[in-house]
């Protein structure tokens, strides 16, 4: 009887409060009670998605024939280094997405099981920090005559004074991801407004702000799979018509992931996004070609707004993207005809066979 393959799920459990999340319990009246909160109906679901997502994987792996084993980092890479030398999977399925409060992280994680020599699902620790900043992101799709909204990066409020943008424009960290720093404040109109937001991020988050002029428009994800000839999945779009007229039509961080909020209760996942064929066309190749310059593999989500026109903009990619059972690139899989398990399988499928 052939040995079943051995593949390893690694997470790093975050806290349960983030800073982002405990920002929004306290303006509901409850700063230091996770469980009131959820009493309430208002989670943070990118504190204990992360759990329940590599619960699912798990799950999907041992239907699909596979032996599993389930290592959680908890902040400490030497814990990881005795795991794997101890461990040898034939396979880690990759679910980190940072350390402590640190997304860059990731991608040095991903450098570990590279050095290592342990084959590992998603994209390349190159790919994983360079899409992690959004203006190098930007400046590599814009070489590649790849459209994104024009953008300046201010490090400090002096270089305020150098943006040449009209408004509205959108202000958020330039190196964050999961909508991390974004809220109905980011969309700002007015100079007053604009400064006001660059010296929130400066002072909140420690890095530079990333101002880029804001698409009006509809918002879609584009889920990709594959390595040599990718495929393209059925494309999902954010609908915000339940958003309350004031509101920018964005998702912010409440909107992703703080259920119970009017953010998170306005803006709902449609799948297929309905689309004139030509500008689907459009949606797709632009999508794939912003996938394939920043190197993703394996599975990824390309986050593109589409102007009024009809004239699509590249605004996130995102690699090793949210795979839980409720997340848009699963809409989409499911949308297209996979099951959970199936996509899991295809996932590891292409990890496989790309470490062959």
């Amino acid at each position: 009887m052939a040995t079943k393959l051995h593949i390893s799920i690694v997470f790093n459990e975050p806290t349960i409060q983030t800073a982002e999340g405990r920002k929004y319990l306290s303006e509901w009246g409850y700063p230091d009670s996770y469980e009131a909160a959820r009493a309430k109906g208002h989670v943070d679901l990118s504190e204990v998605g992360v759990v329940e997502e590599k619960e699912d994987v798990q799950s999907a792996l041992n239907e699909l024939g596979y032996e599993t084993s389930v290592f959680n980092m908890s902040n400490d890479v030497e814990r990881l280094l005795v795991f794997i030398r101890t461990t040898k999977p034939d396979l880690v399925f990759n679910l980190v997405e940072s350390l402590g409060d640190q997304a860059i992280h990731e991608m040095h994680v991903a450098g570990i099981f590279e050095v290592m020599g342990i084959p590992y699902t998603g994209s390349a620790p190159l790919s994983l920090g360079t899409c992690l900043n959004k203006a190098r992101t930007k400046e590599l799709l814009t070489f590649h005559r790849i459209p994104t909204p024009r953008f300046v990066i201010c490090g400090s409020m002096r270089d305020v004074s150098h943006i040449r943008l009209p408004f509205p424009l959108f202000v958020k960290p330039a190196k964050e991801d999961a909508s991390v720093g974004i809220d109905n404040s980011s969309v700002v109109r007015s100079p007053a407004a604009l400064r006001k937001r660059i010296k929130y991020i400066l002072e909140k988050f420690e890095q530079p702000a990333l101002v880029e002029q804001y698409i009006e428009g509809r918002e879609l994800n584009v889920a990709i799979i594959g390595n040599r000839k990718p495929v393209i999945l059925p494309i999902s779009e954010i609908d915000f018509s339940g958003l309350p007229e004031k509101y920018p039509k964005i998702v912010t961080y409440s909107a992703k992931w703080m259920n119970g909020t009017i953010e998170f209760e306005g803006t709902k996942g449609v799948c297929p996004a309905k689309l004139a064929p030509a500008v689907e066309k459009k949606v797709r190749d632009i999508a794939l070609r912003a996938y394939q310059v920043m190197g993703c593999r394996d599975y990824a989500r390309v986050d593109i707004r589409l102007a009024r026109g009809g004239n699509p903009y590249v605004i996130e990619v995102n690699p090793n993207p949210d795979i839980s059972t409720d997340s848009g690139f699963i809409r989409s899989s499911r949308t297209h005809g996979f099951s959970f398990n199936e996509i899991i399988g295809t996932i590891t499928g292409y990890a496989l066979e790309r470490c062959a």
